[in-house]
């Protein structure tokens, strides 16, 4: 008689070890894996070399803890792009931009950047031209240093250690302590600002959104240039985006 596993096709335990590594906060070990789809260990291992060679998965260096490959990631990133809920999404965008009045985005964590899901523009002369898929550095945008600072604490810590602290402005932080302040004041206070730190004259805040597991899993941020919207006055609008990130979140439900 076969075994319990060998009467499941070998495409859906892939899949299955793929949904294990995509919903683990940290890189996990074989015996998690085994455990969180109850397959037997030789199982998962042979899954695992498979996931591997695709790309699909990838073991971290010198450990034998297992994470989503870039090829996992970057097909996480294009079901997002082209999901049936995307229309939902960009109405709330549309609605929150035509409340605050300036342009406002949409945005996931990409490997070592940020990437733009969706964005509704302003009817502005002045803008910045960032239509979806495109992407900007974590460490100097609002969005970006908000899903750092949202990240598990073994996650976050590897991330900001790769992280190149690149100055784009006077204002870009380069310092990683002070880097890291920032990152554990933001993870207190839920949003984050960019003050002239990636584009000079240019302000932005951002909250998280979050998904039926209370994780942050996307970025909503308004940004404007700082003659036509001060920090200040940008702030102010807290209590609108929260409102929209509720909305944002009821979509990953």
């Amino acid at each position: 008689m076969p075994k319990k596993e060998d009467r499941i096709p070998a495409t859906l335990r892939a899949f299955a070890v793929m949904e294990a590594l995509a919903r683990a906060e940290r890189p996990v070990s074989l015996t998690d894996l085994a455990e969180a789809t109850r397959l037997p260990k030789p199982t998962v291992y042979r899954m695992l070399a498979m996931l591997e060679e695709a790309r699909l998965a990838m073991r971290e260096p010198g450990l034998r803890r297992y994470a989503p490959g870039p090829r996992l990631s970057g097909l996480a990133r294009d079901v997002m792009l082209s999901s049936g809920f995307r229309a939902a999404r960009h109405a709330i965008l549309d609605r929150l931009v035509a409340e605050i009045g300036e342009t406002c985005n949409f945005t996931m964590l990409d490997v070592a950047g940020v990437i733009y899901l969706d964005r509704v523009e302003a009817a502005w002369p002045l803008r910045i031209n960032l239509s979806s898929g495109s992407r900007v550095p974590l460490h100097c945008t609002a969005s970006g240093k908000l899903l750092v600072a949202m990240l598990p604490r073994p996650a976050r810590e590897r991330l900001v250690a790769q992280l190149a602290l690149t100055p784009f402005t006077e204002n870009t932080i380069t310092a990683r302590k002070r880097f890291e302040a920032e990152l554990t004041r933001i993870r207190a206070q839920k949003f984050a600002t960019d003050n002239e730190e990636f584009h000079a004259g240019l302000v932005c805040v951002s909250v998280p959104v979050q998904d039926a597991r209370k994780r942050t899993c996307a970025a909503l941020a308004v940004h404007a240039p700082m003659s036509r919207m001060p920090l200040e006055r940008a702030l102010g609008h807290l209590p609108t985006l929260r409102r929209a990130a509720a909305a944002m979140s009821a979509t990953f439900g």
